[in-house]
């Protein structure tokens, strides 16, 4: 393996890091009004695990491909997993805020 190949390596994992930091350690609030008992709170949890996973098995194998040991084939299909994955989670949040404004819309 050369040293280019390394150090993409090395820098996909620091930045891999640095976003696993930022989903585990926010501390804007999101993460505290997601740890409540409600269905609607398991339900986003739950999307977004299912999001971290299907990026950290995209990052896992791009990293394999680049040291030969895992095929194009499984780079395509990891990478059209995260992007169902994402786009269906962007899909509900969309609804979920199109739903919210029909809310605020609403004559009290």
């Amino acid at each position: 393996m050369n040293i280019k190949q390394m150090d993409a390596v090395n820098a996909y994992s620091q930045a891999s890091k640095q976003l696993q930091q930022g989903l585990n350690g926010g501390s804007d609030g999101v993460a505290d009004g997601l740890k409540g008992d409600s269905a609607f709170s398991a339900l986003v949890t739950e999307s977004l695990g299912d999001v971290k996973s299907s990026a950290q098995n995209l990052e896992v194998t791009s990293a394999k491909a680049l040291v030969d040991q895992a095929d194009i084939v499984d780079v395509a299909t990891a990478v059209s997993n995260a992007e169902v994955v994402v786009e269906t989670v962007v899909t509900v949040r969309d609804k979920v805020i199109g739903a919210y404004n029909d809310i605020l819309k609403m004559p009290i």
